[in-house]
C-alpha cells in the first residue's frame, strides 16, 4: 500500500499527462489516464481510512482510560450539564447516596439538596456557570432516608464529545446522619412537626371517609380515598384492584388544573399487568418509593414521561395477608419528591383501604342475601278477598338499618282469609331467615288452626326450639265474613278508621314470638262495618325520627289516618307514605311496612 508521499508523486504525474492531452487529444490515451485517475483515488481513500482508524483508536483508548480513572476516584464526583441535570456519577457517589448510577443519571441534582439549602445551591451554581471558575461551600444532601452534611466544590469543565460546558461537583463529606430514632434535644424542628401533623390529619380524614355509612353500602370507598389523596398529596392517583385472578384498573385521577383527558384515558385503558412497579408490589406485598425516577417504563410504555413524573410511590392494598390491589401515586417534576415518611403513611393507608374493601364486600354479600330472603317473604301480588279491599306497601328504608326483617302476607285459611305483619328484632340475612320461618310456619299451621293466636303460639315455640336467639313482633288475623279474629305477639295495636273520621286502636300487646316457650299472644275479635278500614303498621313507621330527633309516633299517625276517612286502602297507604316522607325528609329511616283492609260491603 503506497504512503502519502507516493500518492502525491503519482497525482503530480497524472496532472502533467492530462496537460499534454489537452494540446493533442487522443481518445485512447484519455481513457487510459482516466483509469489511472480512478485507481489513484481508490488508493487515496484507503490510506485516509487507515489514518482515521489509527487516530480514532488512540482517542478511544484514551477515553476508556479516563472513564476508568473517573469511576475509581475515591471521592464522590458528579458531572452536570448547565441545567443542573446529572450526566455522570462515579462509584463513590453511588455509595454515598445509596442509589445506582442509572437511578440518578438524567435527573435534576438540586432535588438531592435539602429543601432549605436549594436556593443557596442554585445561586452558587449560577455564579460558576456565568463566570466564576469554582465555588466551595457547605450544604446538605438528602436521599434514600439519609442526610449528608458535605462541602461541595463546583467547577466548570469541557468534556470531549460534549458540545457545551459541564459543571463538575466534588463532594467532600463532613458529616453523615443515618435514620435513627430521634433524640429529643431542645426545640423540635417546626417543619418536621408540621409535616407529621399533616400526615396525621390526612390519615384521620381518610379513616372517617372509609367509616362513612355510604362507603360500606356502595363501592365508593376507593374512589373517595383516591380523590382525597389527589387533592392533598399527589398529582396522579392510580388504583388497581384484584378481581377474578387478575388486576383491573379501577381508579385513575389526574391533576385537576391541567388538560389531561386523553392521557388519563390512556392510563385507564393500560393493563396493570404491563406496569412493572404494580407487578412488583403485588408480588412482594411491599411498598416502593422512587424519589427520582430513573425508569420511565415503571407504569408501562412512556406513561410517566407523558405525565412529566418526577417521583413515584406504590403500595399494596391489603387486608391482613390478603392482597386486594395496588395504590400508585405520582408527583410531577416541579414538586418535592416522595420520601420514606410518605411511603410509611401510604402503606398504612393501603392497609386501611384493604380493610374497608373487605368490610364493604362482606356488607354487600349480606345485603344481597337479605334482599333475596326478603323477596321470598313478601307476596308478589295481593289476593282478592270477597267483601274487602286490600293494599300494602313495604319500603326497605335507607342507612345501615335498611337490612332488616320486616314482612307481611295475605293467604287463605280454613273458611276464610288470613293476614300477618311483623318484624324480627335483628338485621341482616339471619333476621330475614327467621321472618321467612314465621311466615311459612303460619301459612302451614293456618290450614289446621281456627284461631290465629294458637297458630302464633306454635310458631313461637318452634322459634324457641330452634334457638335462633331472635324474637319476632307480629300481628295476625283471620277474616271470616265481617269478623276479624286478631292476635298480637308484642306488636303495635292495629288502627281502625271509621267512616266519620274517628280512629281507634286495638289492644295489641302480647309476648313476642320466640321470647319464651308457652307464651300466649293477646287476642281479640273485631267486627268491621262497611267503610271501616283496618290499618296495621310496623315499628319502622312509628319509631322513625325527623332530622331534629323527634319520633313519628302513633299520635301523628292518628292525625294522618283521620284525614283518610272514606278513602280506599290504596289512598290510605299513599297518604301515610307522603306524611312520613314530609316528616323525615332526607333523614335515614328504617324499614316501613303498612297493610290495610277495608270492608267494602
Amino acid at each position: 500500500m503506497p504512503d502519502t508521499a507516493e500518492l502525491e508523486r503519482a497525482l503530480s504525474g497524472l496532472a502533467d499527462r492530462i496537460a499534454t492531452l489537452r494540446d493533442d487529444p487522443d481518445p485512447g490515451a484519455m481513457l487510459r489516464e482516466l483509469d489511472a485517475a480512478e485507481e489513484l483515488v481508490r488508493k487515496a481513500l484507503s490510506e485516509l481510512a487507515r489514518s482515521r482508524r489509527r487516530r480514532d483508536g488512540g482517542s478511544q483508548r484514551e477515553q476508556k482510560l479516563l472513564r476508568q480513572v473517573f469511576r475509581a476516584l475515591p471521592i464522590p464526583v458528579i458531572i452536570m450539564d448547565t441545567g443542573g441535570t446529572v450526566r455522570r456519577i462515579n462509584n463513590e457517589t453511588t455509595r454515598l447516596l445509596g442509589s445506582p448510577a442509572g437511578y440518578l443519571i438524567g435527573r435534576a441534582f438540586p432535588l438531592l439538596v435539602d429543601v432549605t439549602a436549594r436556593a443557596a445551591f442554585r445561586q452558587r451554581f449560577a455564579a460558576v456557570l456565568h463566570g466564576d471558575d469554582s465555588a466551595s461551600f457547605q450544604t446538605r444532601l438528602a436521599h434514600q432516608g439519609r442526610a449528608h452534611t458535605v462541602r461541595l466544590v463546583l467547577s466548570r469543565l469541557r468534556m470531549p464529545g460534549e458540545p457545551q460546558e459541564m459543571i463538575a461537583g466534588v463532594v467532600l463529606p463532613t458529616e453523615v446522619q443515618l435514620p435513627e430514632p430521634a433524640v429529643q434535644t431542645g426545640v423540635p424542628d417546626d417543619a418536621a412537626v408540621l409535616a407529621a401533623a399533616r400526615r396525621h390529619e390526612l390519615l384521620s380524614r381518610l379513616t372517617g371517609l372509609l367509616l362513612d355509612e355510604e362507603s360500606l353500602r356502595e363501592p365508593v370507598a376507593l374512589l373517595r380515598a383516591a380523590r382525597l389523596l389527589a387533592a392533598e398529596t399527589a398529582d396522579w392517583v392510580i388504583a388497581d384492584v384484584a378481581r377474578d385472578g387478575g388486576l383491573v384498573r379501577s381508579v385513575v385521577i389526574g391533576p385537576s388544573d391541567q388538560p389531561v383527558g386523553r392521557l388519563q384515558r390512556t392510563v385507564e385503558e393500560a393493563p396493570p399487568a404491563l406496569a412493572p412497579v404494580v407487578e412488583q408490589v403485588m408480588t412482594t406485598q411491599s411498598g416502593v418509593v422512587h424519589e427520582m425516577l430513573a425508569d420511565d417504563s415503571l407504569l408501562g410504555g412512556d406513561v410517566l414521561q407523558a405525565m412529566r413524573a418526577g417521583s413515584l410511590l406504590s403500595v399494596p392494598i391489603r387486608a391482613d395477608d390478603e392482597a386486594r390491589g395496588v395504590l400508585t401515586l405520582v408527583r410531577l417534576r416541579d414538586r418535592p419528591p416522595f420520601g420514606l415518611a410518605d411511603l410509611g403513611l401510604m402503606e398504612e393507608i393501603g392497609l386501611h383501604l384493604g380493610l374497608a374493601m373487605r368490610a364493604q364486600q362482606g356488607f354487600q354479600r349480606r345485603a344481597q342475601a337479605a334482599d333475596t330472603l326478603q323477596t321470598g317473604v313478601l307476596p308478589r301480588t295481593l289476593p282478592e278477598i270477597p267483601g274487602f279491599e286490600i293494599a300494602a306497601v313495604y319500603h326497605p328504608g335507607s342507612g345501615m338499618r335498611a337490612i332488616g326483617g320486616e314482612f307481611y302476607d295475605v293467604f287463605p285459611v280454613k273458611n276464610g282469609w288470613g293476614f300477618v305483619i311483623g318484624s324480627a328484632a335483628g338485621r341482616g340475612e339471619e333476621a330475614a331467615a327467621v321472618t321467612a320461618m314465621v311466615r311459612n310456619g303460619l301459612r302451614v299451621l293456618s290450614v289446621w288452626e281456627d284461631d290465629p293466636g294458637e297458630a302464633l303460639r306454635k310458631v313461637s315455640d318452634a322459634l324457641v326450639a330452634q334457638n335462633t336467639g331472635l324474637f319476632v313482633m307480629a300481628a295476625a288475623g283471620f277474616v271470616r265474613g265481617r269478623k276479624v279474629r286478631l292476635a298480637s305477639a308484642g306488636h303495635h295495636p292495629a288502627a281502625l278508621i271509621q267512616p266519620g273520621g274517628d280512629v281507634r286502636f286495638s289492644e295489641g300487646g302480647g309476648v313476642p314470638l320466640g321470647f319464651e316457650e308457652g307464651s300466649v299472644p293477646a287476642t281479640e275479635e273485631l267486627t268491621l262495618s262497611a267503610g271501616e278500614t283496618l290499618v296495621l303498621y310496623s315499628d319502622g313507621l312509628v319509631g322513625s325520627q325527623s332530622p331534629a330527633g323527634d319520633n313519628y309516633g302513633e299520635q301523628r299517625l292518628t292525625e294522618a289516618l283521620a284525614r283518610c276517612a272514606g278513602q280506599p286502602p290504596g289512598a290510605v297507604v299513599k297518604a301515610i307514605e307522603e306524611d312520613h316522607r314530609a316528616f323525615c325528609g332526607s333523614h335515614a329511616v328504617d324499614e316501613i311496612t303498612v297493610l290495610t283492609l277495608r270492608r267494602s260491603r
